[in-house]
């Protein structure tokens, strides 16, 4: 058993490499924010089902993408990193091999003709797969028979599971992102919007597919809370914290709300439990509840002047 954090990086310019010991060291959205979607799968590697976080991150410089996965011999992280640098066009297609507990894990990505919307996340033509024993064992993107024909793996007996999804974004009154609550279901619009935050009262409303869910009034006095809605005939608990917005100096942190599907019958649903909620403390929860394949969203909502 390893007795310390371990990672095996991969750079763009080679195709194995060495695995250095030294401290992993995800970014830290919270201390240095950027434009950046974490989404954390359960996925059969090797045997195991293991965790693999997909990280997207955008500034304006650099556009990348990092692929983590869990090793089963202690906190080892195995870690494959795709520099996409918008004036490389040739690095947004490409394939890469890295190691997880001796097995060989293959990555093939496309995304020349990626589209997005407005987060370093792409929405359509693209893909990115995970390929391990001859299986896709994560696929993510729209263009699945691009990927079979390319890779010539099978489709693995298990499906991936996406059960964790944490988002920073930034805006001045509206906040949009996309969740799927159900993997079987469709992928739905999420909008947050504020009024100013001037000497009227403050509102908050929250859209779902252009469907307004809740609307906050006297957002001074109810800047905590949370509240049941129905999406797709799928029980959703939303809660919101945004005393950020209005007591801290503008900028300088950050709304937070929380989408978690499944039923929520016997929580709390008062505002000092829903306060302490963070991305944390459902970390270490989400294994266990995903496989009631629950699933949680994270939006991290920055206003910029």
């Amino acid at each position: 058993m390893a007795d310390r954090l371990t990672v095996r990086s991969l750079s763009i310019s080679s195709s194995h490499s060495s695995c250095p010991n030294k401290p992993l060291k995800v970014p830290d959205i919270n201390k240095a924010p950027q434009s950046t979607v974490t989404c954390v799968y359960q996925a059969p590697i090797a045997g195991y089902c293991r965790n693999v976080t997909v990280l997207w991150t955008k500034n304006l410089t650099n556009y990348s993408l990092s692929l983590l996965v869990d090793s089963m011999e202690g906190d080892v992280v195995c870690t494959c990193k795709i520099d996409l640098k918008p004036w490389h066009f040739w690095a947004k297609k490409g394939y890469k091999i890295f190691e997880v507990d001796r097995c060989q894990i293959e990555v093939y990505w496309d995304l020349r003709s990626a589209k997005f919307s407005g987060s370093p996340e792409p929405c359509s033509d693209y893909y990115v797969a995970l390929i391990s024993d001859d299986e896709v064992v994560l696929l993510l993107g729209d263009l699945k028979k691009k990927v079979y024909k390319r890779t010539k793996a099978r489709p693995s007996l298990v499906d991936a599971t996406l059960y964790y999804k944490k988002e920073n974004v930034f805006g001045k009154k509206s906040f949009s992102t996309r969740a799927r609550f159900d993997q079987m279901k469709q992928e739905h619009d999420i909008v947050v919007e504020s009024s100013g935050m001037g000497p009227q009262d403050p509102e908050l409303w929250i859209t779902i597919d252009g469907v307004m869910m809740i609307h906050v009034t006297n957002l001074q006095w109810k800047f905590r809370g949370n509240e049941n809605v129905v999406v797709d005939q799928q029980p959703v608990q939303v809660y919101w914290d945004v005393h950020a917005w209005l007591f801290d100096v503008p900028g300088s942190s950050h709304g937070l709300f929380i989408f978690k599907s499944g039923d929520q019958q016997g929580e709390s649903t008062n505002e000092e439990s829903s306060s302490h909620c963070d991305d944390t403390e459902f970390s270490s929860s989400s294994q266990s509840s995903s496989k009631n394949s629950e699933f949680c969203l994270f939006l991290y909502a920055w206003k910029v002047e």
